[in-house]
């Protein structure tokens, strides 16, 4: 008898060719039994977890709100809270400010997953890492980085400049450490904003917009009436001004002193300034 049944296996197996065509088989059938049963299918609860496509480092500008954004998925019943890595300080839990310092607020609205913590008129000091944790069993966290800058306005050659007449004049004003380029920058000439469509003629800017911004103010054929107060004005910066002496063939002492920059320079010493400009602190 139990010969005979070797046999029956024996030979259903070399019908089925192999045995992975009994496994494929035997899994068909029973896919089959499951699809005559009523049976909901099985949900993972995965938990929350962060969106980690949300940018971990924030810039933001001295004096005004700086923003970290924490975006949260499945979070559930779970409670948010915001926590100082540099003293370890609880700021928010929830929507509900639990420090003193009433300048951080949570910021969520239920329609999204978002949590966003709120800092109001950010000083440098504020600059750091932040954590967006959640209260689960251990807690996770995201960690994020903020850096509370304050534009930085150079311009080249001052605070004094003295240049020869019938020469050109260049005037190259920078702007450093800022969140965005300046949305404008307006030069001006004694305290009068400069007018480049003026009877005058030959004058004229560029300016080229980034990281760092570069603005530089051309007037050909400097004159005597050129001479005076030039002010370099971006709108998310401080104005910074330089006094310009055009000379007629005279050669003050003040024309060499050390530090000052005179357009009678070779290009590269002048390209050399501009890059000690924005690589300096």
């Amino acid at each position: 008898m139990i010969a005979e049944d070797f046999i029956l296996k024996l030979a259903f197996l070399i019908a089925c060719g192999a045995l992975g065509m009994c496994k494929s088989q035997m899994e068909e059938d029973h896919s089959n039994d499951l699809d005559n049963e009523d049976i909901e299918p099985m949900i993972i609860d995965r938990g929350p977890y962060f969106e980690r496509t949300v940018s971990k480092n924030v810039t933001a500008l001295v004096g005004k709100s700086a923003y970290m954004n924490c975006r949260v998925r499945n979070l559930g019943n779970r409670t948010v809270t915001w926590i100082r890595h540099r003293d370890l300080h609880l700021l928010t839990v929830g929507r509900s400010t639990y420090t003193s310092d009433q300048r951080f607020t949570s910021i969520h609205n239920p329609m999204t997953e978002d949590w966003t913590l709120q800092i109001r008129y950010p000083q440098r000091k504020d600059s750091g890492v932040y954590e967006c944790q959640v209260g689960t069993t251990p807690p996770i966290g995201i960690c994020m980085t903020l850096s509370v800058v304050e534009p930085i306005t150079i311009l080249l050659g001052g605070p004094e400049m003295y240049i020869n007449e019938g020469s050109t004049m260049n005037l190259t004003c920078i702007v450093k450490h800022s969140p965005e380029p300046p949305p404008s920058i307006v030069w001006s000439h004694n305290n009068v904003e400069i007018n480049y469509d003026s009877p005058r003629g030959g004058v004229s800017v560029y300016t080229e917009k980034g990281d760092i911004t570069i603005s530089c103010l051309l007037v050909q054929k400097a004159r005597d009436t050129d001479s005076g107060k030039y002010t370099c004005s971006p709108s998310n910066a401080n104005p910074k001004t330089l006094i310009v002496h055009v000379l007629n063939g005279e050669h003050p002492a003040a024309m060499q002193h050390g530090g000052q920059l005179r357009l009678e320079y070779p290009l590269s010493a002048f390209l050399l300034s501009v890059l000690v400009a924005v690589l300096g602190p």
